[in-house]
Formats: structure tokens, sequence, C-alpha cells
């Protein structure tokens, strides 16, 4: 059975005087039934693996290259070596903000593994190819580019339209999404493939949760804005932890 997690994304978010967010958050998490991990910032990294001796860090992104002149940018290496378990490659910010392709993610998976990470591979597709009725096609073909020839994976299906905007899917439609991903992933990977966590991302939040995570396939949450406080982020763990 494919593990149950609940991911924070912050991203540009949070400073030290945050930190307390990650303490309550650790108290719940020590009850919880399921796997947590925290992205903060790379600032962050380091001071909340102190914090988190019930849940994981993980960074989110990482560079394809072990070292070398890419100003600005953090290696898998670096990231393992500041106490990350996780990375976070791929996220629809990545990839538009950043112009980085799959191939690109697949590059940024492999290093992941190579230094002992977890990569959470995002996919996920726009309104326009939602409602061309392209979703699954869109999903299922960036998916297949993204992978590494390894099952150590983690994949978060986030269709980018829901991102931010208090907008989700219908529970078919993510059930559909989701039931094709791990058709995908039995396909590349075999018996392994029914081992691999699908993640649902997009405007999680406590009220909409135990909804979400009755979906087929659905086994966690890649959650952002409703990670930063844990009034928010603990019902959500709860949810999961309880069905």
């Amino acid at each position: 059975m494919p593990a149950k997690i609940v991911v924070g994304n912050w991203k540009m978010h949070g400073l030290q005087e945050n930190m307390s967010e990650l303490q309550a958050i650790s108290i719940s998490a020590a009850k919880s039934s399921c796997d947590i991990v925290i992205c903060p910032p790379a600032t962050l990294i380091q001071l909340a693996t102190k914090l988190s001796r019930s849940f994981s860090i993980g960074g989110q992104d990482c560079h394809q290259e072990e070292f070398g002149a890419y100003t600005g940018d953090i290696s898998a290496q670096m990231l393992a070596d500041a106490g990350a378990d996780y990375v976070i490659l791929g996220h629809s910010e990545r990839r538009e903000n950043h112009l980085e392709n799959s191939a690109i993610v697949k590059e940024k998976a492999i290093a992941a593994i190579e230094a002992n990470l977890t990569p959470i591979i995002c996919v996920g597709e726009t309104l326009q190819q939602r409602e061309s009725g392209q979703a699954v096609i869109k999903v299922n073909a960036q998916l297949q580019s993204s992978l590494p020839q390894n099952s150590n994976v983690v994949i978060a299906y986030e269709p980018i339209w829901a991102i931010g905007t208090g907008l989700i899917p219908t529970l078919s439609e993510i059930s559909e999404i989701h039931d094709s991903i791990r058709g995908l992933l039995n396909k590349e990977f075999g018996p392994l493939g029914s081992k691999i966590s699908i993640l649902y991302g997009g405007s999680v939040k406590p009220d909409n949760a135990r909804k979400i995570f009755g979906g087929a396939n659905v086994n966690g949450a890649l959650v952002g804005g409703a990670s930063l406080k844990s009034n928010d982020f603990i019902p959500i763990i709860e949810a999961l932890s309880d069905g």
C-alpha cells in the first residue's frame, strides 16, 4: 500500500520567527498515522531539522548538477547535507517562471535520488487543457517525461488552475487523473508502481481535505498556503490520518 503523506510547501514564505508553527505541527505529527513533510525556504532547512523529530524536511527545488558555477542554485547533495529527506521538483511555478521542462525535471529527480532524497514530482494541466478535454493526456505525457527509472518517488497532481485560487476539480475529476497516474506507474514499474504515493494539490484546506482524501488513489496532499499556519495544516493532517 502507498504511504499516506501530507507535504507542506511554504514557497517563498517563512522567517525564523515562524518556527513556532513547526513546533505546533511537530506535536500533532507525533500522534499521526501518516507521514508529514515540511518544505520551508532553503534558508530555514537546517533550523527546521532541529524541530522535525516527528516529521521530515524537504527542499523546494534542486539543481541537476552536483556542483559547479551555478550562482544561486542549490544541489541535491546540499539539501541532503542540510538535513532534507525530500525535494519538490517540477512544480508548475518552476515550470512556468523558470522555463523548466520535463527533461530537466527528470534530470533533477535522478540527481535527488543519487543524493538519497525522495523527489516529489509535480504534474498538472492548465484550465484551457482541462476545458478542452486534454487533462489526462497532458498529465500523463508530463509525468512520462519527468519520471526517472527508479520507483523511489512521490507524485503530486496539481491542476495549475486550482493552485491558490480556491477552485478545485470535482472528486470524479481528481479520481480520473489519479487513476490514470496509477495506471502509468504500474506500467512503468510493475508491482512497485502500486506502492508509489500520489498526492493531490491545489487549494487543499481544512474544510475540503476529507472529501478530497476520499477519492480513488488519493494518498495525501501537497499543501501550499494552508501549510503556513498550524491551525490550518493540522486539521488536514488529521483528515488524512483518520481516513
